[in-house]
């Protein structure tokens, strides 16, 4: 299969552990005859030091003659701390979501058994979890009006949902749900917020279209609490965009480290692919960060394009390497830590 990727590195980290996807999808392309073409573009704060802009249009032009993108990370601390700049990095991601009507992301949550007891969670309650989250992307809080008022002193943001907004994304989580274990949880706040009533009532109508699937509807300060009591009840959440940005990383800790968790942000053509951690500045150019989550992040591209053998093939090598210890810092607990571009060397090499 010949494959055409746009590589948007980003910033901090994003780099180093992009350069270690990479690497180990040339090695799959390598083995099974794949030919794999990537184009870099730049965004977030890179971008801005470029152009003023945090995706401006030409890695717009990249993107969407690309069959998919392969993301690293946005974010930096000089725009963190001044409240009154105008561009950010992260409007970049906004608007990259947007533009390429990346609607859903989809996020999932699963343990690694060399893994287990490092998680902050008891081992009997997550056993067996492997759940994945769809969360709304281009509407809600997000994307509503917003601004100020009384002089400044009164801020607002409005969360505004369209049913058809809703329609598209519980049709991805149905669908989803028929292929996993055909049980779906739509998370909201029924009880006091008009859009999740929304919500609620346009999932219910498509209830009849999916007989099959056993449809849950759960407030998300309860799914808060259940998510870390009993992570392994769920199979598929579906939920609106800032509800969904919290509750993922909440789940990600599940895990033992947000550096191990992939995920990926899809549209009705576009496809993105992105590990969920941050661009964690403190750790830039230092070559430590932890590049496993990027490479995780490759392997759903791999599987999204029917190459479930190949997607398989770098599960199994991440497995490995967390079972022989070959990991970064945040991994090691004492023993040798190896380095980001150690870590996709050895993956590569042993593809």
């Amino acid at each position: 299969m010949k494959l055409n990727i746009a590589l948007l590195a980003g910033d901090g980290i994003g780099p180093e552990v992009i350069d270690q996807a990479v690497k180990v999808s040339d090695a799959i392309a390598k083995k099974y005859g794949h030919d794999l073409s990537w184009t870099p573009a730049l965004t977030g704060a890179a971008a801005i030091d470029d152009c003023g802009e945090p995706y401006p249009d030409s890695t717009h032009d990249v993107c969407v003659a690309a069959d998919a993108v392969l993301f690293g990370a946005i974010g930096h601390p000089r725009f963190d701390n001044d409240p009154s700049a105008k561009v950010r990095p992260e409007q970049g991601l906004l608007k990259m979501r947007q533009k390429l009507g990346l609607f859903a992301n989809v996020r999932p949550t699963f343990t690694f058994p060399s893994l287990i007891d490092k998680s902050p969670l008891k081992r009997e309650r997550i056993e067996g979890t492997d759940l994945i989250i769809l969360r709304e992307l281009t509407g809600g809080i997000y994307f509503g009006e917003r601004g100020r008022k009384d002089n400044g002193n009164t801020a607002f943001d409005t969360c505004t949902y369209t049913r058809a907004e809703i329609t598209r994304l519980a049709k991805k989580g149905f669908e989803l749900a028929m292929t996993r274990g055909k049980k779906l949880c739509c998370v909201d706040k029924a009880n006091v917020l008009e859009s999740s009533r929304l919500w609620r009532e346009t999932v219910q109508a498509m209830e009849k279209d999916y007989p099959e699937v056993t449809v849950s509807y759960e407030f998300v300060d309860a799914v808060a609490m259940r998510l870390v009591q009993w992570p392994n009840s769920y199979d598929v959440m579906i939920t609106e965009n800032l509800f969904g940005d919290i509750l993922t990383d909440e789940a990600s800790v599940i895990s033992g480290s947000m550096g191990l968790m992939p995920s990926a942000s899809v549209g009705e053509k576009a496809r993105l692919y992105e590990p969920i951690h941050g661009s964690y500045p403190q750790a830039a150019g230092k070559d430590i960060a932890n590049p496993l989550a990027t490479v995780l992040s490759a392997a759903m591209m791999f599987e999204d394009f029917g190459l479930t053998q190949e997607a398989q093939d770098i599960r199994d090598v991440v497995n490995k390497s967390l079972a022989e210890g070959i990991v970064t810092e945040d991994l090691s607990e004492g023993a040798k830590a190896y380095k980001t571009s150690e870590v996709g060397d050895w993956l590569a090499k042993n593809i």
